[in-house]
Formats: structure tokens, sequence, C-alpha cells
């Protein structure tokens, strides 16, 4: 799977997962991410799924478990651009709050608000 990791300013990181998102490739993801937030670099997680074209419940446990580590730090996360199939997943998961569509600009944004109270 090709994916991207990027740390953007404010403390966020942008995650690009493309082709498939799966048990290995999430273990790969969760390691990488892991590793910034523990180190105190992450405020807020990005997650761009626009180039996903599969993800099994490894991937909606990725992103589950980053949201729960990020608590410890009071971080924000974002879902954004998800297929029709995983928005629904992601809605059915309780996570529907945190789904958007649009660029890593807009979720920066929507990271601010949540972060601030807005």
């Amino acid at each position: 799977m090709e994916q991207m990791i990027e740390m953007l300013e404010g403390g966020f990181v942008l995650v690009r997962p493309a082709g498939e998102l799966d048990h290995h490739s999430a273990d790969e993801i969760r390691r990488t991410v892991s590793h910034l937030l523990y180190g105190g670099a992450i405020s807020g997680i990005i997650w761009d799924l626009g180039s996903l074209q599969f993800m099994d419940s490894a991937g909606i446990g990725l992103i589950l478990g980053r949201m729960r580590d990020l608590r410890t730090v009071d971080g924000g996360t974002v879902i954004l651009n998800p297929s029709s199939t995983m928005r629904k997943m992601f809605e059915m998961s309780g996570l529907g709050d945190h789904l958007l569509d649009g660029t890593a600009t807009d979720a920066i944004d929507k990271l601010g608000g949540i972060l601030h109270g807005k």
C-alpha cells in the first residue's frame, strides 16, 4: 500500500493512505503515528481517505485507537473524503461528527475550532 504521513504546522499530522488499508498497512501507519504522538509532536490527526479503495475493520480500529490516544493530549481527529461505503461505516461507528469532505486546510480549520471550543 502506498501511504503518506506528513507533519503540518500546528502539530497536525496528515495521513493519506492509498489503495488498501488492511491489517498489515494499518500496523505500519500505527507505528509511525504512535511514534509522533508519544514524542509530543501531535495535536490532531487528519485522515484523508480520498485515495483509499478498500478498508477493513483494521482501518477503523487504527483510527479509533489513535483517537483514544489523542484524548491524553486533548487532540482532535478529522476523517476527510471517505467513500460512501466508508462514510456509512464511520457513521455506524459513531464517528459521523468527525467526517468532512474537503481539503487538509478545511480539516485544519475544523480541528482549530474543535481544539478551541468553537
